[in-house]
C-alpha cells in the first residue's frame, strides 16, 4: 500500500476509489443518530442527580462514581472496541452497542441502590465505546470521495455539539415532567428505530483484524481507566491527593507498556505509528483542545447561571445553546470554507478564535455580563465547528483498514480532553477561588475553622454555610458569587492562551498546500 504525498494537490484518480454507496445519506442520518443519544447520555444526568440523591441517598463517593463511571467505561474501552469492530464487523459492533443502550437502561425500574446505578452507568459505558468509534470508521467507508466524507464528518460533529447542548434541557424536561428514571428510559425508543434503520441501511465493513493482544488489551484498559481517574481526583482534590498520584503511576507504567507493545508488534492493536503523520497529530491536538474548552466552559458557566444568576436547570440549558447551535450550524460549512481558503487555515483561525471566545470572558471581571458569555459562546462555537475539518484530516491521513484505529485516537482525544477541562482549568478555577477566599477574610464575616473548609471548597459550599448564618450570610454569598466570578474570568484568559497555543502548534503541523482530497488508498 502506497502512501500519497500529503502535500498534493489533486485527488486520487476515481478510478482508484470504489463506488459510493448508493444509501450513504441516509446511513449518515443513522449514525448521526445514534452519536446525538450517546454524547446527550454524558450530560442528560447532570439535572438528575438531585432528584437521584434525594430517592437513593448514595454517599459522595457513591455519587462521584455514579457520574464518573460512564466517562471512564468509555474511554478504557474505546482501543478495545475499535479492535472488535475491526475484526468482527462495524455494524456488528455498532448493533451490539445499541442493543445495550435500548435494554440496559429498562434495568433502571428496578435499580434500588447507588451501587445498582453505577453498575448501569458502567454498562452503558460499554455500549457507548462500542458505538462512538463504529460511527466515525462508518463514515469513511460508506463515502468514499473526499468532499462527501468531509461534509457527512460535519455533520457528525454538529450532531456531538448538539448532542451536549440538548442533554441538560431534555434531562431538565424529563426530570420535572416524569421523575429521574425518564431520564434513562429516553434511550430505549431510538435505540430501537436505530437498531432497524442500521439493519436496513448501512453496510457491513471491516478493518485490518489484528491477532489478538489480551496483554495489549489489559493495559490499555486500565491505563486509560486509572489515567482518567487520576485526572479528575487531582481536579476534585488538588495536587496533595496522594491516591491520584498512585493511580497516575499506574496509568504511566500501564500505557508504558502498551505503548511499547504497539511500537514492537507488527500489527499492533492500536498503530502508535500513525500518530508520525503530521496531519493526524494535529486533528487529534484539535479534538483535544476543542474537548477541553467545551467541557470547562460547560462546567463552570452552568455554575455560574445556577448559583450566582439563580436560574433553574432547565433555564441554564437554555442559555448554554448558543455554543451549540452556532456549532451545529456551522459544522457542515467548515469543510467548504476550507475548500476556499484553505485546510491549514480554517484549523488554525477556528483555535484563534476559540482563544479569544474565552478571552472574552476576563475583561468582566467580577461583574461578568451575561452578554459577554453570550459572545464567548458563539466563538467557541465557531471554533468547535472547525474540528469537522480536522476530523477529515484525521480521516484522511490512514488507509481504509485502519479507519478503527484512526476513531480510537479522535474518540480518546475527546474524552482525554473533557477530563483535562474539568480537572485543569476546573482546578485553576477553585484555585482562584480559594485564594479570594482567605481564612482570615471569612474569619470577619464569623465563619468558624469547621465551616471555614467547606466555605472554601466551592461556591455551592460556601453559600450553603452563608444560609445558615445570621446577618453576615448575605455578605459572605455575595462575597463568594463574586469570587467565583473573577476565578471564571481568569480561566477564561488561561482557556484562550491554551487555545492560542495550540493554534501555533497546529500551524506548524499541518502541510501549507494540503487538501481534503488528499488521501490514502
Amino acid at each position: 500500500m502506497k502512501e500519497m504525498n500529503v502535500t498534493a494537490m489533486s485527488p486520487a484518480p476515481s478510478s482508484a476509489q470504489p463506488a459510493p454507496h448508493p444509501r450513504r445519506w441516509a446511513g449518515l442520518a443513522v449514525l448521526c443518530a445514534s452519536l446525538l443519544v450517546v454524547i446527550m447520555d454524558m450530560t442528560i444526568l447532570n439535572v438528575a442527580l438531585p432528584a437521584i440523591s434525594a430517592d437513593l441517598l448514595p454517599t459522595s463517593v457513591e455519587l462521584l462514581w455514579i457520574v464518573d463511571v460512564y466517562g471512564l467505561a468509555v474511554a478504557g474501552l474505546l482501543v478495545t472496541a475499535s479492535g472488535l469492530a475491526d475484526r468482527f464487523g462495524r455494524r456488528r459492533i455498532l448493533l451490539i452497542g445499541y442493543a445495550i443502550f435500548g435494554v440496559v437502561p429498562m434495568l433502571v425500574l428496578v435499580v434500588d441502590s447507588a451501587p445498582g446505578l453505577v453498575a448501569l452507568r458502567a454498562l452503558l459505558g460499554v455500549g457507548g465505546a462500542l458505538i462512538m468509534p463504529s460511527t466515525m470508521s462508518m463514515i469513511r467507508g460508506l463515502f468514499t470521495d473526499a468532499k462527501e466524507r468531509a461534509l457527512a464528518l460535519g455533520a457528525w460533529v454538529a450532531m456531538a455539539a448538539i448532542g451536549s447542548g440538548l442533554g441538560p434541557i431534555v434531562g431538565g424536561v424529563l426530570v420535572d415532567v416524569f421523575n429521574w428514571h425518564a431520564a434513562f428510559l429516553f434511550n430505549i425508543p431510538v435505540m430501537v428505530v436505530a437498531a432497524v434503520a442500521a439493519l436496513v441501511l448501512l453496510p457491513e465493513s471491516r478493518g485490518a483484524a489484528v491477532p489478538w493482544d489480551f496483554v495489549g488489551i489489559g493495559s490499555s484498559i486500565v491505563g486509560m481507566v486509572s489515567l482518567m481517574w487520576a485526572i479528575k481526583e487531582i481536579g476534585k482534590h488538588g495536587l496533595g491527593d496522594t491516591s491520584a498520584w498512585v493511580t497516575l503511576a499506574v496509568a504511566v507504567v500501564s500505557l508504558s507498556v502498551f505503548v511499547v507493545r504497539s511500537l514492537r508488534r507488527k500489527v499492533p492493536l492500536l498503530d502508535i505509528r500513525l500518530l508520525r503523520k503530521p496531519q493526524l497529530s494535529a486533528g487529534l491536538i484539535y479534538a483535544l483542545v476543542s474537548s477541553i474548552a467545551m467541557a470547562a466552559v460547560i462546567l463552570l458557566l452552568a455554575q455560574w447561571m445556577q448559583l450566582v444568576n439563580n436560574y433553574s436547570p432547565i433555564e441554564t440549558g437554555i442559555r448554554l445553546l448558543p455554543m451549540a447551535v452556532v456549532a451545529g450550524v456551522l459544522s457542515p460549512l467548515a469543510p467548504r470554507i476550507a475548500a476556499v481558503v484553505g485546510v491549514r487555515n480554517v484549523m488554525v483561525f477556528g483555535l484563534v478564535i476559540g482563544g479569544l471566545g474565552f478571552a472574552a470572558l476576563y475583561p468582566g471581571g467580577d461583574a461578568l455580563d451575561f452578554r459577554l458569555v453570550v459572545v464567548c459562546q458563539i466563538l467557541i462555537g465557531a471554533s468547535t465547528s472547525a474540528l469537522a475539518v480536522g476530523s477529515a484530516l484525521i480521516m484522511s491521513a490512514v488507509p481504509p483498514e485502519r479507519t478503527g484505529n484512526a476513531a480510537a485516537l479522535e474518540e480518546t482525544s475527546f474524552e482525554l480532553g473533557a477530563a483535562l477541562g474539568v480537572a485543569v482549568l476546573g482546578s485553576l478555577a477553585a484555585a482562584v477561588f480559594r485564594s479570594l477566599l482567605p481564612m482570615d477574610r471569612l474569619a470577619e464575616y464569623g465563619v468558624t475553622a469547621d465551616a471555614a473548609g467547606a466555605a472554601q471548597e466551592s461556591l455551592a459550599g460556601a453559600l450553603t454555610v452563608a444560609e445558615h448564618m445570621g446577618a453576615d450570610g448575605a455578605a459572605l454569598a455575595l462575597h463568594a458569587q463574586s469570587a467565583f466570578t473573577d476565578s471564571l474570568t481568569v480561566v477564561g484568559l488561561a482557556g484562550g492562551v491554551l487555545m492560542l497555543l495550540a493554534a501555533v502548534a497546529v500551524w506548524f503541523m499541518t502541510p501549507a498546500k494540503i487538501t481534503l482530497d488528499d488521501v490514502e488508498h
